[in-house]
């Protein structure tokens, strides 16, 4: 029943891209993790589904809404959303998940066109955790160019963690390190 959960999971990405704002691939030393945002910026929500595989036979799923906006932080313009976050996980030996809160935020410099910084965090606490899953908490940063007006590229760091429930360790880095990205606009 696992296999059916991330096959279904792993063709919504390969199949949605039509529909998609977005699609944004990211790659670690140890990961790499497919991204599908289904509005632009300028909607009011964002819905997007996402999957991620870390050496080890770790395969992490998230399905994310969230409301969006354009504001400015200073004289800067920035999208910010803020919003929900359902993630869950397989290991070998453990599994689980959380419905996190959190948000994301893009800050673009007009100074340097094509420049932007990009920065999200989501927190799950025990009460919103399940599964082998005590609290999650994933933290995300990156620096992206745009190279032509539908492709941009980034350099980041990625950090998903869980604390473990009933486990001889108790805390589990389920992806974290040095991220390169590459997202196309659709």
């Amino acid at each position: 029943m696992k296999y059916a959960r991330w096959s279904v999971l792993a063709v919504s990405l390969v199949a949605t891209p039509a529909l998609a704002g977005d699609l944004d691939i990211s790659l670690t030393n140890n990961s790499v993790k497919g991204q599908v945002n289904f509005f632009n910026t300028r909607s009011d929500i964002q819905v997007a589904t996402g999957y991620t595989y870390r050496e080890g036979r770790r395969h992490i799923g998230n399905l994310d809404f969230y409301a969006q906006g354009r504001t400015a932080i200073g004289n800067l313009p920035t999208t910010a959303a803020v919003g929900l976050r359902g993630m869950g996980w397989s290991d070998r030996n453990f599994d689980g998940g959380a419905l996190m809160l959190g948000g994301l935020a893009t800050v673009n410099l007009p100074d340097v066109p094509g420049l932007s910084f990009q920065g999200g965090a989501h927190f799950a606490p025990r009460i919103l955790s399940f599964g082998d899953s005590d609290r999650v908490v994933s933290v995300e940063t990156r620096v992206a160019y745009r190279l032509i007006p539908n492709a941009e590229v980034s350099a980041g760091y990625r950090y998903l963690s869980t604390r473990l429930d009933n486990a001889p360790r108790k805390h589990l880095n389920l992806d974290e390190g040095v991220l390169a990205g590459l997202r196309i606009f659709f």
